[in-house]
């Protein structure tokens, strides 16, 4: 193994390494800123009236439109219901919880926005400034489509007090009669018609004139304010005057209001005792000895006050839950009664039943909604007057001033109101009246009247708010397929946003339980104030220059802890809805990555990933990977022609069959010339390289350094590639074509010199040689070998890389076949023995064959191949000498000269006799053919004087080329080139890639051009050959 006999120090023979396999061992060695004009919701408005300066304070522009975002239908129609059903003690703490969860929030919302100016978009611009394109355009659409949602629950709220509270008589479909299932189902089918017809109305109203909602929004906002302050009068009454508010009581059960007249089996008239109307609701007749129903024999009617009034100690009875299956009757606690076991079941016609099944997770949900609405500040900070000290101060105080009232409102309905009457959601047991009316004072029509104007008002504004979103988050451009909802009216009013709000508000109004359409969208506000938190936390984390808020009383903990509230909540309130809308999300920020959203917008995620690339380059540098963990980091050198293109791009789909390793690609190349004049050229070459890897997908990084030589630029890019412990570990580089040839001298010395720095630096080489023949991405291989010949261990590179072949679907159904040589005196037998156990280990499928080579005598074509080689070698150093080196060789030379020796031929075939009583056969024991005819040639081009001068010394030096006998070294090195190439040639000329050893560079520059030769006999007649060098040090292991 000549070849290889210089390096077995640190390359040991396969036959020693296989001896040793049982002690194998693998262990490690040693911003751009985004302000289109696309972003202004109102769009051009064309005006003769010069635009006036924001005026709006922190009163009018942020603290009243939050508070009127933040009350609204939940608090009048389900906030008594939910303390009736979650006790006061559960329904503190779920409103303290919701409180807190948008006060942490408000919070951060403080900080981003007054980081800098909140242009339309609100939150959907904090969170996408701050988060990145992707996270914003996910939890825009999110925030969205909870606005949406939130617009179909407040039509619903306010269909439920037009049809239930205000005109039962307008239903279309009749409730009267009907019980259980179908009563419910009439009233969602009144809900769903009512609803469309609602909803409609609105979306024309948006349409016609959104300038009349605005101007009615301080309408609607004194109707909650007013409905509001008359349920605290009504509490302070109670203290003073408790109103009369009976509630008939049949043993414990609560009686529907339409059962009866009087509040009694039997009422006296005229001195005389008759049935009354619910002794014939009980009873099969009037008659006073008619067969009643068991349990209203055995029980007594009473009538309980409603309403005792604040100091009346009913909140002791009203402390704790009272949690109720659907179907389940309302009972009064205290109230001892005589069970009903054997007698008919109760009907809905005759008791106040529960009409869903309630737990302390569902309260959640649907509370929720009531305290959304903390954006509506933040949304309009172009019209205040100093949007940076407006918001904090205006969001802050709304959120406060609604905690205090919701807090305050569950303790006072609790002390106030009997616990029957807090669970009868719909007031069947009260005469049909609302709840939370029965507490108002002057009259329960101001909460009625007050509640519906409010719920309009909220849908109104809902669906003036959602199609402004979308119509932001479309003209950002992020998500393609809405790009159609940016356009509008003439005056920017979004029609196409309002018709798709509306459609998706249809989904909501169909669904039509108020009880089902709030946690929809409870999960999606969730998840958007999750991403408010998430966005200030990262900024204050990761302290990017640009974060400077006015706010200064925000920190990063209040974020995170916001956030964590934010997803609790999300799964508290209803697991499943939590993952869908998670998912939707998903697919959305999927999408826009998938598309690529092209902008730059100095988001954290940015900032993030560079805190990670920091901290993970640290890590890498605290020494080096193990072997499990090795994987080849790829310098893919290729050179550029005149026009800064690719000149051989197959090697970079080679480069993307290698990467199942997921490893880091460098491509690089060198521009000749200087920095100040070759820059443009650079800046296009790295153009190209960028294109060509995308084309063949290759994921990585492309790096261009300009240098006056080839030489040093490649040079500059094996030293300086990569960054801290992020560097390559393997260089890839295409094998020389026409490397004979006269002009292709530098890139052979360039060659030769990659291959000593890679191994002076210990990288691996991988030198595919007839790269053009190499499959595409796109070809398949049905068929076929891989073989590999393995001569010296290489820390098992050659195991690995085909390996890593078989992985990509160019070279999946290819086999994979390992040779190695045997030489006099090993055991070719044990030696496969020990190959097919390590193989084994490694977990690598591959046939196995042991090749014997036995000593020869050195053929006359070997010693011919080798003479030609040596005079070619001195030829082509003549033609490479400076003028310095001419002149000496001129003075070392005889002094006779000749007058025009201008050209040297030397031709040599495989049948001419050498000097010397060699044998003529070839190796292959046959006559050599014609076309292994070398021939070359020299001619001097220089100036007349040169000529002159160097003329002098050809003559000698032609008699020397003739008179040479080869170097023995050489010969003993083509010898084994022969030997080797044509056992290769015999076991894998069909093979569809060879992987080979690559032998070392020669010490001695001068026999550069020798070494190329032993590589290109040693792969003679081959297609496609990968020649191996590994980098000293382990890449592959048997250990798990």
């Amino acid at each position: 193994m000549a070849l290889f006999e210089d390096e077995m120090d640190t390359s040991p023979m396969v036959a020693s390494l296989l001896s040793s396999l049982a002690n194998y061992s693998n262990l490690p060695t040693g911003s751009k800123e985004h302000e289109e004009a696309e972003n202004n919701e109102e769009g051009p408005r064309p005006s003769k009236k010069p635009i006036k300066a924001p005026q709006l304070g922190t009163l009018m522009g942020v603290y009243l439109p939050c508070i009127q975002n933040i009350f609204g239908v939940i608090l009048f129609l389900r906030m008594t219901w939910m303390v009736g059903i979650g006790g006061v003690l559960g329904s503190f703490i779920i409103v303290f919880m919701c409180c807190s969860t948008t006060m942490l929030t408000a919070i951060s919302m403080s900080a981003i926005a007054t980081n800098g100016v909140v242009p339309a978009g609100g939150s959907y611009y904090m969170i996408s400034r701050s988060l990145g394109p992707e996270f914003g355009g996910a939890v825009g659409i999110c925030f969205y489509l909870g606005t949406t949602f939130a617009g179909a629950m407040y039509i619903l709220g306010c269909i439920e007090i037009l049809l239930i509270y205000i005109v039962p008589q307008a239903a279309i479909f009749k409730m009267e009669g009907l019980e259980g299932p179908e009563a419910e189902a009439a009233l969602l089918n009144n809900m769903r018609v009512y609803g469309s017809l609602v909803l409609g109305l609105m979306a024309l109203v948006v349409f016609v004139g959104v300038k009349y909602v605005n101007k009615l929004a301080l309408l609607f906002l004194a109707c909650v304010i007013f409905s509001i302050l008359a349920v605290y009068a009504g509490v302070i009454k109670t203290a003073i005057d408790p109103p009369v508010f009976p509630v008939c009581i049949l043993g414990n059960r609560t009686l529907l209001t339409k059962a009866y007249d009087v509040c009694a089996k039997t009422v006296e008239l005229d001195n005389d005792t008759v049935p009354s109307q619910l002794w014939r609701t009980f009873c099969d007749s009037d008659a006073l000895n008619a067969t009643c129903d068991e349990y209203f024999s055995n029980n007594n009617v009473t009538e309980i006050q409603g309403i005792p009034g604040v100091t009346s100690g009913i909140l002791a009875e009203n402390l704790f839950g009272y949690y109720l299956e659907k179907g389940v009757i309302l009972e009064k606690r205290g109230l001892a009664s005589v069970a009903d076991e054997e007698g008919p079941s109760p009907t809905s016609n005759r008791y106040v039943m529960s009409d869903i099944t309630s737990f302390f997770t569902l309260l959640v949900g649907i509370y929720f909604p009531s305290v959304t609405g903390i954006m509506a500040g933040s949304n309009r900070s172009g019209d205040l007057r100093d949007a940076q000290k407006s918001i904090p101060i205006g969001t802050i105080a709304a959120i406060s001033t609604t905690s205090i009232v919701y807090m305050s409102s569950v303790i006072l309905f609790g002390a106030c109101i009997e616990g029957v009457v807090l669970r009868d959601k719909f007031g069947e047991g009260v005469n049909g009246n609302l709840v939370i009316g029965t507490l108002a004072w002057p009259s329960p029509w101001v909460i009625v009247i007050g509640s519906f104007f409010s719920t309009c008002g909220a849908g109104l504004q809902s669906l003036t708010g959602a199609p402004r979103l979308l119509q932001a988050i479309s003209r950002d451009g992020i998500i393609p397929f809405l790009r159609v909802f940016g356009h509008g009216k003439a005056n920017g009013e979004p029609t196409w946003a309002l018709l798709l709000t509306a459609g998706i508000c249809e989904i909501g109004i169909i669904i039509a339980s108020l009880d089902a359409v709030a946690p929809i969208l409870s999960m999606f506000f969730l998840m958007c104030y999750m991403f408010v938190n998430l966005a200030c936390a990262l900024q204050t984390l990761l302290r990017t220059p640009n974060w400077r808020p006015r706010f200064k009383f925000y920190h990063w903990a209040l974020s995170f802890l916001g956030m964590t509230l934010c997803l609790s909540l999300m799964f508290i309130c209803s697991w499943h809805y939590a993952i869908i809308a998670m998912g939707i999300a998903t697919c959305i920020y999927k999408y826009i990555e998938f598309c690529g959203a092209e902008k730059e917008w100095g988001d954290g995620i940015r900032g993030i990933s560079l805190s990670a690339a920091r901290f993970a380059l640290m890590r890498l540098e605290e020494g080096p990977p193990h072997t499990k963990n090795w994987r080849p980091q790829i310098l893919v050198l290729v050179s550029v022609d005149a026009e800064q293109n690719v000149e051989q791009p197959r090697i970079l789909s080679l480069t993307n069959q290698l990467k199942a390793g997921k490893g880091l690609t460098i491509v690089g190349t060198n521009v000749v010339g200087t920095f100040l004049n070759n820059y443009a050229d650079a800046q296009r070459a790295d153009q190209s390289l960028r294109r060509l890897m995308e084309t063949e997908r290759v994921k990585g990084f492309s790096q261009v350094v300009i240098s006056s030589n080839l030489r040093d630029g490649t040079s500059h890019l094996v030293q300086v590639g990569g960054l801290g412990g992020l560097k390559h570990n393997t260089i890839l580089v295409s094998w020389p074509q026409n490397w004979k040839h006269p002009d292709s001298h530098l890139r052979l010395k360039d060659f030769v010199e990659v291959v000593r720095e890679t191994t002076i630096a210990s990288l691996a080489l991988l030198v595919p040689k007839n790269i053009a023949s190499y499959p595409s991405n796109g070809e398949r291989f049905t068929e076929g070998h891989i073989d590999v010949w393995w001569i010296v261990h290489d820390g098992g590179m050659l195991m690995l890389l085909p390996f890593l072949l078989r992985q990509h679907k160019v070279w999946r159904k290819c086999k994979m076949r390992i040779f190695t040589v045997a030489q006099m005196d090993d055991n070719s037998i044990q030696m496969k023995k020990d190959l097919i156990t390590f193989l084994y280990h490694l977990r690598i499928d591959a046939a196995v064959e042991v090749v014997e080579m036995h000593d020869s005598d050195v053929s006359a074509y070997t010693y011919e191949k080798t003479l030609v080689m040596e005079q070619r070698t001195l030829i082509l150093k003549q033609m490479h000498l400076t003028k310095n080196e001419k002149e000496r060789e001129v003075w070392s030379s005889s002094t006779e000269a000749v007058s025009n020796p201008t050209q040297i031929h030397l031709t040599l075939t495989k049948n001419s006799a050498p000097t010397g009583h060699m044998s003529h056969n070839t190796p292959g024991g046959g006559t050599a053919s014609p076309d292994c005819e070398v021939q070359r040639t020299w001619t001097d081009k220089g100036g007349a004087k040169d000529q002159s001068q160097a003329s002098a010394g050809k003559p000698e030096a032609g008699k020397d080329l003739f008179n040479m006998k080869p170097n023995q070294f050489n010969l003993r090195r083509m010898h084994t080139a022969l030997r080797l190439n044509e056992v290769i040639l015999k076991k894998s000329k069909e093979a569809k890639l060879v992987l080979l050893n690559m032998p070392g560079p020669p010490k001695n520059r001068m026999g550069d051009e020798n070494y190329m030769e032993f590589l290109e006999v040693l792969t003679e007649g081959l297609n496609r050959v990968l020649l191996v060098r590994g980098g000293g040090r382990e890449v592959i292991t048997i250990y798990s």
